[in-house]
């Protein structure tokens, strides 16, 4: 017993424990939140040293571009109203009405958090950058705002990170994912389509988001959550803090 004491209280082996008992959350904050945002800020470096941006952004966009024909225009720009951040507002606002109404709180706090982050985020940076669009060739769909980082990415990428955890614990987040990335590809093709987004205003959209509704999901944790029947008891992670969030609360 006193060895054993002696080697709970040895900081190597609080240290070894404490590693063990969080790699998971260690490495989701590395790969799902350091890694994006390091490729963000590498984006982020270049385009304000250059406007211009990559050398693959223009080629990427031509190639893009020569595949165009009358049936693809139509699709693309019905692909942009769908994928327009003010019609991101009804899908979340009757998602957060459900949520609310069974008192999953912890998820609304998610929803609404990153939902917000977001768009802040995106309005925030865009001002900042003030990277104009491509003008390559006559839009059929122009835009007048700032280019970096695409708000149509950044909106598909927050809708399915926040249905994708709110299903986290059900069968449905596999069609989520599968659908989900379907359709942020989709959104991303359109924009590049149109000519009204450099590929890496796409790629910045996709990288500051991810970073964004995976560091809020560690924080708020609403994946936390059990499936439960529609009869049972609403689980309690949902309506109370955990012991952890109390703590913090009692000592400020």
């Amino acid at each position: 017993m006193e060895k054993a004491n002696k080697e709970s209280q040895s900081p190597l082996s609080f240290l070894k424990n404490l590693l063990i008992a969080r790699w998971r959350s260690l490495l989701i904050l590395l790969i799902g939140v350091y890694l994006p945002l390091q490729v963000f800020e590498i984006l982020t470096v270049k385009i304000w040293e250059n406007q211009a941006g990559f050398p693959w952004d223009v080629p990427i966009l031509l190639a893009v571009h020569s595949t165009a024909n009358p049936q693809l225009d139509v699709f693309a720009v019905t692909l942009a109203i769908i994928g327009l951040p003010w019609m991101a507002i009804p899908i979340l606002g009757a998602i957060a009405l459900i949520l609310l109404l069974q008192k999953r709180w912890r998820s609304l706090a998610y929803l609404l958090t990153a939902s917000l982050g977001s768009v802040i985020i995106n309005r925030t940076a865009k001002e900042l950058m003030h990277r104009v669009r491509p003008q390559l060739w006559q839009s059929i769909a122009p835009e007048s705002s700032f280019a970096f980082p695409s708000g149509h990415a950044m909106t598909s990428v927050t809708l399915v990170a926040i249905l994708l955890f709110l299903t986290w614990a059900s069968s449905w987040r596999w069609l989520v994912l599968i659908f989900g990335s379907l359709y942020i590809i989709a959104i991303a093709w359109c924009r590049l389509y149109l000519g009204v987004h450099f590929p890496s205003d796409i790629l910045a959209g996709w990288m500051v988001t991810l970073a964004w509704t995976i560091g809020v999901s560690i924080i708020i944790k609403p994946y936390i959550t059990k499936v439960k029947s529609v009869d049972s008891e609403l689980p309690k992670d949902e309506t109370t803090l955990l012991p952890e969030e109390k703590e913090l609360i009692n000592e400020e």
